[in-house]
This record gives C-alpha cells, structure tokens and sequence, in this order.
C-alpha cells in the first residue's frame, strides 16, 4: 500500500468532522484543553495539507495544493510543529488518562520525527516513478478517485487546484535543477520510468487527455449552460495549461536530468545520504535498528522461509532444485488462468466470500465501511503495485483495493490469496477503517500513518490465511511463503542498496535467486526501494513484531488467551510506534493474569 507524503506528513485517513468538546463536572478542565490542543493540531494540519483533507472527504479545501517546497510552506510547518511540541510538554502525565498519556506520547514521537525529516535534503528530488505527487494528482484527475466532480463549484475548485498544482510542478524542476548542481539526483534508471509518465499527460488529444475525463462524466441535474461554460475551460485549461507543462517537464528529464542522473543506486552516494538512510529506517519502522541489524534479520529470515518453501515444493512432487521450482511457478501457465482483468477482478471477489464465515472467529470488531476491487488505472498501472486506498469515513467513498493488470494473459495468480488479504481483509481495509471509525481516538490519531504498524498488520494478516479458510491449494500457500520472503529480501536489499553498496543489477539477482516473483516485478519492486529508502523495511520488521507479542501474550495467558481480543488490542489503538504497541499488550497480558 503506498501513501503520498506532504512534506513529511502522513496521508490521512478520516474525515473532518468533529464535536465540539465541552466542559462538564465529568469532564476535568485539563482534559478540556488537552483535548483541544489535540483537535487544533488535527484542524491546522488539514490547512497546511489540503489533498490530506480532500483524501478523507472533507472538502473544505479542495481548490488548494500548497507548494511544498517553498521556503515559506516550510517555515510554515516548521513552526507549526514547534508550536504544538512547545505546547505538549506544559501537560503533566499524572493529570492524564492512559489515553491521553498515549496520544501525548505518539504525537510528540510524530513532531519530533517530522521535524528531523525537514533537515535532509530529500526534497531536491521530489519527483519519482512510484511516490511523488504527480501520480496522486493524475488519480485524482479522472474524476475517479477521492476529488468530488458532483456540482459546478467542484468542477471549479478542481481548475483552482490544478493551477497549484502547477506551481509544485515549477518548484519540482527548481529544485532537481538545484539538485543537479549539489549533485543529488535520480538514478538513471529511475528517471527512465517517469519520463512515459510525464509524456501520457503531455500528448495533445484533449478529449481523451485523462485530465479532461470529469467532462465526460458530468452529475445528473447540471444545466446544459453550464455544461458548455466547463467544456469550454477545461479545454483551455488542458491545451493553454497542462499540456504544456507536462511537456516542459518531459523535456526536462529526458534531456538535462537524464544526462546528470546518478548510475549508482544507493542514497550513500548522496551527499547526506548516509545520515538520511539512518533516518529513514527510524521513520519507517519506528525503531532504534541499525542498517546491520536489520540486514542480518533478513539473512535470518530469507534462510527460515526458504526452509518453509522446500516443503513446499517437495508436496507438490517437484523434483528440481527451489531455484528452478521458482522459474516454474513464474512461468506456469496454469497459473496464468485468465485471459481478461475482468475474470481476475472476479477471483478477489470470491476470496471474500470464502473468507467471510471464518472472520467473525478472529475479530469481535469489524469495519462498517464500505468495499471494492478496482483494476488500477491504464495511465500508472505499468509501474504500479497493488495498493489500498482508504474510504471516507461518511460512507460515499468506499476504502478501494486496486490492482494493476497490465497483461491478463500473463497475470500469475499464485499469490493472490496473500495480497488479498495484506491490501484488503483483514489488512489494510480493517485496519485503517477500524482507525476512521473509532469513537475513542482523538482526530489526529486517526489521521496518523506509520508503515511499521500499518505494514506490518498488513503482513500479519497473510500468515492468517490457513485460519480463515485459505491456502488449501499448495500454490497459494507457496504464494503466501513468496509475499513473506518478498518482505524478507527487502530487509536484505534495501540495507544492501543504501548502506553496503549494492548495484541495482545485484539487488535483482539476489531476489531472483530467493523468490518466485517475475523478473520484471523484481525490477519495479528494486526500482521502488531505490526511490523511497528505508519504506520497504517497515513491513517485516512490524509483522514480527505483532506475531511476537501474540506469541507473548498467548504463552502468557495460556486458556485465558482470546485471539478475538489480542486483534482487537492491536487494532483499537490506530497506527502508533512499535514499542507503544508493546507497552500497550505487556499491560493488557499483565492485566488479563490477575
């Protein structure tokens, strides 16, 4: 699942709709202004981040897009976040309920990271193949995605955003301009997937631009006066506007970016590279770990699930080594069943159904909003890997499980049963819906996203499969055993790549050697690491953790253990850093063995 960062904050995941909190004798006038503070922080940032707010469904802002490299937004934010931290440490713990002392503790762990992250030079490349704003923006202009196009002023606020849009873009160039002169630029390789990207939007068929795709779908009830007006500009916006914008910045990277890019892959070769890569790993996965702990833990963990997948082949009567048993499943045509996305749309679909009478045995808690399966949109889906975008929280945009089918013939299902599980149920749909709905959690923790918790949940829920009717077919199990070393290498490459000088060529021999994903996978997934450092380590690191501390709490409490409760403790709290999670379950087990 990827999220698009603002400036280092994290995608929110809830509408904007709170109550106003008021003072009664239950209610003690600390907690009164504690929780304000909470609720303005939340508020502010929706203002200084208005796509977050748009993500949600609030949409008090969607004619916005700040330009987040400016000096003056960063100072902005910078003095945003030293207000509220300043603000924090006035509230003394013991004048706190346990909640509170939680969201004190996470938000100031949240200021103080965000603020750290402003002091590298990341921003000098703000424009990537898989996670910079370009790609969110060109979702939300089909009309499609979380941007309503539903009365004339929609339509209008969307003409308004594009123009800001257009100003991030401008600061883009300048910046990886400035990024030329320090040095500090894209690989090659990378550059060489976002030029395509940048070319779509700049082809000059206006009526099939994806940009003009709203005024294809007008609302029921808008008058024909109006229709014609929108027409008429979104026509001068794409031809005077975008188009040419597009194409600057198309010329741009196949020209003088891609003759200064990096051939090296690894961030050490940047020059606060190294210190940025320690950052990383502690923004991702919210621990303390070194670069050599976390390669070792993937040495570790590849050579146990490599164990696992001899097993595997040996039930199924393959009689060559893993390493050709790995080129079998990627070439299989068995596993190659279908000839149109529609039919692979299908077999998601039927997974749910299979999976829904076993849920209710693994959670006491379960989302109310709403479901779909999407094939991903033909502009990104060639780069793209399966995600899970988050409904709002009123109920008119469901949480969206979208998948890229590029080829249908060439589709392998063999891990399907795994990625339905991590991108929708009990993954990330119960997980982040769960968080949106909560009565409980103040605004900003609903609004939090660490890849720590958020992944490794995601994760977690692969390894449930046998238990909600699943992985009965040995391929799919081998699948579930593949996602789970694809997490594994990760840990391996992405230290490999960034810290020990791996080349991208090395990094895609190593996965080639140790799982069963397609080549061509394989290079798109080293790609993406290559473009966002340290993301890719996030999701083992949490899965471990999860199924150690169930692992704890089961020994702990032995018949008293109750799986329905742990996943409940684990979920209740929305996205917090690993070791508040653990504090929060050493308390629960202490609790529960009275």
């Amino acid at each position: 699942m990827k999220k698009i960062l603002l400036a280092g904050l994290a995608l929110v995941t809830l509408i904007a709709c709170k109550n106003e909190t008021k003072e009664t004798e239950e209610t003690p006038k600390n907690e009164v202004a504690f929780n304000t503070l909470l609720d303005d922080y939340y508020e502010e940032g929706l203002k200084l981040n208005p796509l977050n707010a748009t993500m949600t469904g609030d949409n008090r802002y969607n004619d916005q897009f700040p330009d987040v490299l400016s000096a003056e937004y960063k100072q902005e934010l910078k003095a945003y976040y030293n207000k509220y931290k300043d603000a924090l440490v006035t509230y003394d713990d013991e004048n706190l309920s346990e909640t509170e002392q939680m969201s004190k503790e996470v938000l100031l762990w949240d200021i103080n990271v965000n603020l750290e992250g402003m002091e590298y030079k990341k921003d000098l490349m703000p424009i990537d193949q898989m996670w910079s704003p370009h790609l969110m923006f060109g979702q939300l202009a089909s009309g499609a995605s979380a941007q309503p196009f539903k009365t004339t002023e929609d339509y209008r606020n969307w003409q308004l955003r594009v123009d800001d849009y257009l100003v991030w873009l401008n600061s883009a160039e300048a910046n990886m301009r400035k990024g030329i002169e320090e040095g500090y630029v894209l690989p090659k390789s990378l550059i060489k997937k976002v030029v395509p990207q940048m070319d779509a939007m700049a082809q000059p068929d206006v009526e099939n631009h994806l940009f003009y795709t709203p005024v294809t779908n007008f609302p029921e009830g808008m008058t024909e006066e109006d229709k014609n007006i929108i027409r008429t500009d979104y026509k001068k916006m794409i031809e005077g506007k975008v188009i040419p914008a597009y194409a600057k910045m198309r010329d741009f990277l196949a020209g003088e970016y891609m003759d200064a890019g990096r051939d090296s892959s690894g961030y050490s070769e940047l020059s606060d590279g190294s210190e940025y890569y320690k950052y990383a790993i502690k923004y991702y996965t919210t621990t303390n770990m070194t670069a050599d702990e976390i390669h070792n833990l993937g040495l570790s963990e590849v050579a146990r699930i490599r164990t696992e997948m001899e097993k595997v082949k040996a039930q199924v009567g393959f009689k060559g080594t893993l390493q050709e048993f790995f080129n079998d499943v990627r070439s299989n045509k068995k596993l190659m069943p279908y000839d149109t996305p529609e039919e692979i749309i299908a077999n998601f679909k039927e997974m749910l159904e299979t999976i829904k009478p076993q849920v209710n045995q693994l959670f006491s808690v379960q989302p109310k909003t709403a479901f779909e399966v999407r094939r991903t949109e033909a502009f990104r889906e060639k780069s793209a890997s399966a995600e899970y975008n988050p409904g709002s929280l009123d109920g008119t945009r469901p949480g969206i499980f979208y998948v890229p089918i590029p080829d249908a013939a060439t589709y392998n299902v063999y891990s399907d049963e795994s990625l339905f599980l991590h991108e929708a149920i009990p993954g990330h749909h119960f997980q982040i819906s769960l968080t949106q709905e909560s009565e409980v959690l103040p605004q900003f923790r609903k609004t939090l996203w660490y890849s720590a918790y958020g992944e490794g949940w995601a994760l977690y829920s692969e390894s449930l499969g046998k238990e909600l009717g699943l992985y009965t077919d040995p391929y799919q199990y081998f699948g579930t055993l593949g996602a789970e070393m694809h997490r594994a290498v990760r840990l391996v490459v992405d230290t490999g790549i960034h810290t020990k000088g791996w080349s991208r060529e090395k990094a895609i021999a190593y996965c080639l050697e140790n799982e069963a994903e397609s080549e061509a996978s394989i290079i798109s997934e080293i790609e993406r690491y290559m473009a966002m450092p340290g993301q890719a380590l996030s999701y083992k690191i949490g899965q471990l953790k999860i199924r150690e501390l169930r692992d704890r709490a089961s020994a702990a409490l032995g018949n008293k253990f109750d799986i329905r409760e742990y996943h409940k403790q684990v979920l209740e709290t929305g996205c917090i850093p690993l070791a508040v999670l653990e504090e929060k379950i050493d308390e629960w087990i202490k609790e529960n063995k009275i």
